[in-house]
């Protein structure tokens, strides 16, 4: 039988926050690790303001630093309707016209198969199955497959010269809808961590982001340990929560990836008692549903709630929410970016450092007018 964690009910509106819109980072720094950093310990509730370059000074110099190396496509198109091809009576192929006034607006979350992607498209209630989009000068062309709510769709992708080379062409980076301007060609490179490796990720791991060529150089020679997952973002990251209480909101699943060697290395840590410090959500979401996942295979009787718990490496697909009331197995300190009020994510850092204590170090972020959210500043949680 799986285990349950025992999570507290937490309302919605218990993880609001008043945010001035001017709080809102809408472009990066000339510097990735320039940002400023709260540094929270989530024992005693006090907080510090530091900076993020403090980071390697600030380690004990035993820790593991896990990070997620996924790698953020331009997933964000822009399209024309071209209609749906039917003989049916009220069907017909839209003259040239039509076509061109049809813009459509597509942002891939997800590839399913080869060639085809879980989307949002806007606006979803004009987009029928079997309706073809046409994206540049007709390089990229999707049919709709399936249709689902708040504009999700399936969309099957063709292209002469390949879907993902086109996608790379023609795509836009994926910028959250709370930067109120258009992508630059700097985003393609400044929403893109220094540890990006593999995967077609539509968002950042926006806490990576601070790291830099020089920090990552202070921390080798500190001689402090890096390890990588690969957790690509899902739906949930875009879907507000119209739910009552946080538990109760839809949260899609996520694909990662656990590398061996990081399994050694988490397996080291934990055995010599050196603490992990994730950096970021996505992080946390992999290595802890690793731990949900280990420990529903524990069968036996009369175990013992404090078990080791061991860490399988390979894929596997994140499916949890992490609220209070959560056990971390894996995740001893935290690295990450602030937050969307009422959000599954602030949920998480609230499980990881107390509610109370996270709202108070939030407001006292806002009054010291920290940056936030993806291009923002960060909290050190320890």
């Amino acid at each position: 039988m799986e285990r349950q964690e025992a999570l507290n009910s937490v309302k919605t509106t218990e993880l609001h926050y008043d945010l001035p819109a001017e709080s809102i980072a809408q472009k990066p720094l000339p510097e990735r690790d320039a940002s400023r950093m709260l540094l929270l310990d989530r024992q005693t509730g006090e907080w510090e303001d530091r900076r993020f370059r403090e980071l390697p000074q600030l380690l004990r110099g035993d820790e593991l630093i896990v990070v997620n190396n996924t790698k953020v496509i331009p997933a964000r198109l822009l399209g024309r309707r071209l209609g749906i091809h039917s003989e049916q009576p009220g069907h017909s192929k839209p003259t040239s016209g039509e076509f061109l006034q049809a813009e459509i607006e597509v942002l891939l979350l997800r590839e399913r198969e080869p060639e085809l992607w879980e989307a949002l498209v806007r606006p979803g209630r004009k987009v029928r199955v079997g309706e073809k989009i046409v994206f540049g000068e007709g390089e990229l062309e999707a049919e709709v497959e399936t249709r689902g709510e708040f504009g999700l769709r399936k969309l099957r992708f063709r292209s002469l010269v390949g879907v993902r080379k086109a996608i790379q062409k023609l795509g836009h980076v994926p910028l959250p809808p709370y930067i109120r301007r258009n992508d630059e060609s700097s985003d393609r490179e400044r929403y893109q961590t220094v540890f990006a490796r593999q995967g077609t990720a539509v968002a950042a791991p926006t806490a990576s982001l601070h790291f830099s060529e020089e920090i990552l150089e202070q921390l080798k020679t500190r001689n402090i340990e890096i390890a990588e997952v690969t957790l690509e973002v899902g739906l949930g990251t875009f879907e507000p929560v119209r739910t009552e209480k946080i538990e109760d909101h839809p949260i899609h699943s996520e694909r990662y990836v656990i590398p061996v060697e990081t399994a050694d290395a988490i397996r080291r840590a934990k055995r010599k008692q050196r603490p992990i410090l994730a950096v970021g959500t996505t992080v946390v979401r992999a290595l802890e549903d690793a731990a949900r996942k280990a420990l529903a295979n524990l069968t036996s009787e009369g175990e013992k709630a404090d078990q080791v718990v061991e860490i399988a490496p390979g894929p596997a697909e994140a499916n949890i929410f992490i609220l209070p009331g959560a056990k971390f197995h894996f995740v001893d300190q935290l690295l990450t970016n602030f937050h969307l009020p009422e959000s599954t994510l602030l949920g998480l850092v609230a499980a990881f450092a107390g509610k109370e204590q996270v709202l108070r170090a939030y407001k006292h972020a806002v009054d010291e007018r920290y940056r936030f959210y993806s291009y923002g500043d960060c909290m050190l949680i320890r």
